[in-house]
């Protein structure tokens, strides 16, 4: 669509002008700020070579022409000259009403429910590791759906590294770069045990909490012993639907976590159940009975109703007809984005065993290497 460029509002404002009179805004502050020059930014890595602190707030548009695809523009009181892709700008425009809506899902992202039970995501290692679009389309289910199944890994200790370096790295905790989930079924003996665990999300006493998590199969041969997947996006959302006022105080108000199961470990943090961003854009959800401490930052007139919203949460979530569930066999694992899907076990008895290693990563490192994969198609 062509566009006509022009100055506006005493030189503070570029407007682009469609052939339809549609107008987009720009001020000449964040057009100065955002060149893209070899004075302003490194040309090989795109940082800034320069702060905040070298601008004038009184920066202006002297000059305005169109060449092409591109608007050249001079600014004062620099006489600094910087050039800018159209479509650049309408890319990074600004000028738009901006929804605000507490509950808004992450760009990319899709809420579910058990109905992905017929479809769960899942990716074949062999290929994963070979095909970079098998890896691209792989990395894509779990920014949608916050979870995926891998298959097809070595039956053998530490496997669960392998899924890690196909996007990032491994971050270690105090429980070690990766911890066993190992337990004999023997009836005789109560000092295993095979019960079940709601649906949860793991180490909300940290901050910033381990943002992926892995869970690989070794072995599985006990009755029963399931993984469960849950979208606490998808809880949230339902929550609102039926408790608004419950909503937001799971949202507004901090909890509080903790964690000092052994010498020298004494974790903390405070983050809301339900975050969000300023915008309304649903962030993380925290959700763990196991590492709640005694809650302090909500009103004494609102410790009632919240409790009363937190225990609608816990029953959506062990409501079946969110979760989503299968067995692992060995050289099987999942992935969870732990800021968003709480993931849980059901109970297993009888002979056999059960044995599944378990990491952390980081979802910087994934969405970057999805990003990056994305830019060469």
């Amino acid at each position: 669509m062509p566009l006509t460029p022009s100055i506006t509002e005493n030189g503070t404002v570029l407007t682009l002008t469609a052939d339809d009179g549609a107008t987009t805004r720009f001020h000449a502050i964040w057009l100065r700020d955002n060149a893209i020059d070899g004075q302003t930014r490194d040309p090989d890595n795109g940082q800034r070579l320069i702060t905040l602190a070298d601008l004038s707030l009184d920066t202006k548009i002297s000059t305005a022409t169109l060449e092409g695809d591109k608007v050249n523009l001079t600014f004062t009181p620099e006489d600094h000259s910087a050039t800018y892709d159209l479509n650049w700008l309408l890319a990074n425009s600004y000028d738009r009403r901006q929804p605000r809506l507490a509950g808004r899902l992450p760009e990319a992202a899709i809420a579910w429910t058990s109905e992905l039970n017929t479809d769960v995501p899942t990716g074949d290692y062999p290929a994963l590791l070979k095909d970079t679009t098998a890896r691209r389309n792989w990395l894509a289910l779990i920014r949608r759906y916050g979870f995926a199944k891998v298959t097809g890994l070595p039956v053998e200790s530490g496997n669960l590294f392998k899924i890690v370096d196909l996007f990032g790295y491994v971050r270690e905790t105090n429980y070690g770069r990766h911890f066993e989930v190992r337990t004999e079924v023997n009836p005789v003996n109560l000092a295993y045990t095979g019960l079940g665990l709601q649906a949860h999300t793991d180490n909300p006493y940290r901050d910033p909490v381990p943002t992926l998590q892995v869970l690989s199969c070794l072995d599985n041969s006990a009755a029963g012993g399931e993984n469960m997947v849950v979208d606490g996006f998808a809880c949230a959302l339902r929550l609102k639907d039926e408790n608004p006022e419950g909503f937001d105080l799971l949202s507004k108000y901090t909890a509080r976590f903790s964690y000092a199961g052994s010498s020298g470990v004494k974790l903390q943090s405070r983050r809301p159940m339900i975050e969000l961003a300023p915008d309304g854009t649903l962030q993380a959800v925290r959700f763990n009975s196991r590492s709640i401490a005694p809650l302090t930052d909500i009103p004494f007139e609102d410790m009632q109703a919240y409790y009363a919203a937190y225990r609608q949460l816990s029953d959506i979530i062990d409501d079946t007809a969110m979760e989503v569930a299968f067995k692992l066999e060995p050289g099987e694992a999942f992935i969870v984005d732990n800021t968003r899907v709480l993931h849980a076990r059901k109970g297993y008895s009888g002979e056999g065993s059960r044995w599944l290693q378990g990491c952390y990563a980081d979802k910087d490192g994934l969405l970057s290497t999805l990003a990056s994969l994305e830019a060469r198609t």
